[in-house]
């Protein structure tokens, strides 16, 4: 029984610190891991799509030139090109291919097919990350 008698514990003030500093160190290394873990999920993309005075409608009314801006300052990549929902084969977009734009470029994208004077056609860029970025435009008169 002297044993017991002789053994000291730690006093209940610096257990209690003790306990909180091993509960702060935790919590801010569960943050970094966790902030470290969304980073990939959190990548924003960009297109800016030009008011309608910026658009190029060929007279033959086959055709678009349209200019679109990468606000962003990484890289996106343009999968395909929607006009009212339907999605423009890529041999009749130019560039022809899933093309990217540069950080805070511009590229022209001129879409082929048919439209009517007047009527309102809503054009849509997706990107590799399945953003839909889109503005609809009336068809000018000849």
């Amino acid at each position: 029984m002297k044993i017991l008698k002789c053994k000291k514990a730690l006093s209940p003030v610096v257990a209690s610190i003790i306990l909180i500093a091993v509960t702060v160190a935790v919590s801010i290394a569960v943050a970094a891991w966790m902030g470290a873990l969304t980073l990939g999920f959190t990548k924003t993309e960009s297109i800016v799509l030009p008011e309608a005075s910026g658009l190029e409608w060929a007279s033959d009314n086959l055709s678009l030139n349209i200019t679109i801006r990468n606000a962003q300052t990484s890289l996106v990549t343009i999968t395909y090109v929607k006009v009212n929902g339907a999605t423009i084969a890529t041999t009749n977009t130019t560039p022809n291919t899933a093309f990217s734009i540069a950080a805070n470029a511009n590229q022209e994208v001129k879409i082929v097919f048919t439209w009517t004077a007047g009527n309102i056609y809503r054009i849509e860029f997706v990107t590799s990350n399945n953003n839909n970025f889109f503005k609809e435009y009336t068809a000018p008169s000849p």
